[in-house]
């Protein structure tokens, strides 16, 4: 047993017990001294919450004018963290919420409010997490993001929820992504939040708030300021995509790279650009590729910061042939989306120039290595043992969740096989601790590409 997972032991603990006793003499041995349950902080403890919609209406779509009336109970194991009120609630999600029967939801509460200790707003998403068997993908990547000082990253809040006298599972509540004091907070007026993201983007929307970037042609959504002309919002990221993209036409030339550089520096906030694609690579999410949910910031008078970080059920290895029949991950960690050589796509996917026109740049890559030099020693011990605590909190729900929603792996045999929380949690300790190792020497040879 792997020593991350330690969530596991006592249960291991008393089959070993059950297995070694020893009656001689007809004398019971003494058992020995069973591990002390862990001490679960009021973060990590799973709370219940209770949502019962105005008349018993059902939630039957996502969109704005799908919102029901409600009433939400949460009864929190800290007291202090109870709380009652009214909003609004509707689905949410694409994939997630077409093709899967447990739901993902997005509430709206009357009146701010700090749910389970969070910071007081009104919006705030319902994650159902039914593609990912661990219930962790997510929260793994927000833990990450903490320790890595990504801004506005947001946080992770487990409970089982009971809707209209139903219970619905386990769900993971967070922040709606959005301009705000409490969320990300850039300036009311002059501030900018988009997202690249091709499900939002210009093809699946008439709205004036979704434009095709001018240089990489990438699908981009202003979140805020809404209903605006964007004319200089697709003006100004313009001038940060021709930064990055006059590395590229610099055709080696070290001067011209310096100058580029330069240029982007001023427009941009390179270190969060460097950890997140860290991020992107780390995990496998190959929706870095389409792009979906990749979010960046603007302050009033400041540079295009990346994030907040978002939706990463997609990564870890996932097998897109299962996308609507099962929840397969972890088969191989010497996958790659920016790949060994991401200037020439060496990856699985095509990700947008607009992610690797900068690896032709020797002084990016030192900056990126010395980055992951940094960080990776606290992937598998820092990071994974912030997720282990919302884990051992949570494995009874789980096990009420995976009765409520079995999942299976996807067979030609019958009976199908379900697939076992526990077990996976073991794989994904497994594949990110062998990824880890294995993307060293992978980004190391950044430097030597050409």
């Amino acid at each position: 047993m792997r020593e991350g997972l330690k969530f596991f032991m006592p249960l291991a603990a008393v089959f070993m017990m059950a297995a070694c006793g020893d009656d001689t003499n007809g004398v019971d041995p003494q058992p020995d001294p069973q591990p002390e349950p862990p001490v679960v902080s009021a973060a990590h403890a799973v709370a219940v919450m209770d949502i019962t919609t105005e008349n018993g209406a059902p939630i039957k779509g996502k969109e704005k004018e799908d919102y029901v009336n409600c009433t939400i109970t949460v009864d929190h194991p800290d007291d202090q963290w109870d709380y009652t009120g009214t909003g609004r609630i509707r689905g949410r999600g694409n994939s997630t919420w077409e093709w899967y029967d447990k739901k993902p939801y997005r509430i709206k509460l009357d009146e701010k409010a700090s749910i389970v200790g969070l910071a007081a707003e009104k919006d705030w998403v319902l994650l159902a997490n039914f593609r990912d068997p661990t219930h962790m993908m997510n929260t793994f990547v927000f833990e990450l993001g903490h320790v890595m000082g990504m801004p506005y990253t947001n946080h992770s809040r487990y409970m089982e929820v009971t809707l209209n006298g139903e219970y619905i599972g386990l769900y993971q509540l967070t922040e709606q992504i959005e301009q705000g004091k409490n969320r990300v907070a850039v300036d009311d007026v002059e501030g900018v939040l988009i997202a690249l993201d091709v499900d939002d983007g210009p093809e699946h929307s008439s709205s004036k708030d979704n434009f095709w970037s001018e240089v990489y042609q990438m699908p981009v959504c202003v979140k805020f300021p809404e209903d605006i002309d964007v004319t200089g919002i697709k003006k100004d990221f313009a001038q940060l995509e021709s930064a990055i993209l006059s590395i590229r036409k610099s055709k080696g030339n070290a001067a011209a790279i310096k100058a580029g550089m330069d240029k982007v520096r001023e427009l941009l906030d390179v270190q969060s650009f460097i950890d997140f694609l860290i991020i992107q690579e780390l995990v496998y999410n190959v929706e870095l590729a389409a792009p979906r949910s990749m979010y960046m910031h603007k302050d009033k008078g400041g540079k295009w910061v990346m994030g907040p970080l978002w939706d990463f059920d997609a990564g870890f290895d996932f097998d897109w042939g299962t996308m609507t029949d099962g929840h397969h991950f972890f088969e191989d960690y010497r996958e790659y989306v920016l790949g060994p050589d991401p200037i020439h796509h060496a990856g699985s996917y095509w990700v947008p120039e607009f992610f690797t026109d900068m690896f032709r740049s020797d002084e990016f890559c030192e900056e990126f290595i010395a980055r992951w030099e940094e960080i990776s020693p606290l992937i598998m011990t820092e990071v994974w043992a912030n997720t282990e605590k919302y884990i051992n909190a949570a494995e009874n729900a789980m096990v009420r969740n995976s009765q409520r929603w079995p999942i299976y792996f996807p067979s030609d045999s019958w009976p199908q096989q379900e697939i076992s929380f526990a077990t996976e949690i073991v794989n994904m300790y497994s594949w990110l601790s062998y990824r880890v190792d294995h993307l060293t020497p992978i980004f190391n040879r950044y430097i030597q590409l050409d």
